[in-house]
């Protein structure tokens, strides 16, 4: 659910608490006007102010956050695995001018990792990365990622005990 949606939800939320305060305060207002013989001095009365004033800050609250959320909250990117079919569409499809550009300036080693992040449609697990990359090991791999995470060409982006590498676009 995106951020519009739900800023959207609790806006509707905040107007249904509004009216049920609302309505609760003003059927209070009457049992205690009828109930109370000591007249403005009853103490009811101070209660009823005490409450209406904590619901309407909890009620405020709730509708800054719908407010928040409609105009000011930022969207996060998902990062979809894709299907062994669609891996094999995704690699099918021709390159960005920019992969070839940046495949030149980078060593053999960095070629061939940054080659499977491009082929596996721009997000891998590191530990798929490292199985595919048959001849180096953990902390080659990892030192490669390194490598092209400072050149600001890839992410990592921590998922459980893995990581999932993004191309940077």
């Amino acid at each position: 659910m995106n951020n519009k949606t739900v800023g959207f939800l609790l806006f509707i939320i905040s107007l249904i608490v509004g009216l049920i305060i609302f309505l609760f305060n003003r059927a209070l207002v009457e049992i205690v006007n009828t109930s109370c013989s000591h007249g403005p001095s009853c103490p009811m009365w101070g209660s009823i102010d005490f409450h209406t004033n904590i619901s309407l800050i909890l009620l405020g609250i709730i509708f800054v956050l719908s407010i928040y959320f409609m105009f000011f909250a930022k969207e996060e990117k998902k990062i979809v695995f894709k299907s062994s079919k669609q891996k094999e569409s995704a690699k099918q499809e021709p390159k960005p001018k920019n992969y070839n550009e940046i495949l030149k300036l980078l060593s053999n080693e960095e070629k061939i990792i940054f080659q499977k992040i491009i082929d596996s449609a721009g997000a891998i697990l590191q530990s798929e990365l490292i199985d595919e990359s048959k001849g180096f090991s953990k902390v080659k791999v990892s030192r490669i990622l390194d490598k092209l995470e400072g050149r600001g060409l890839i992410e990592r982006k921590r998922r459980g005990m893995s990581n999932i590498v993004v191309l940077k676009h």
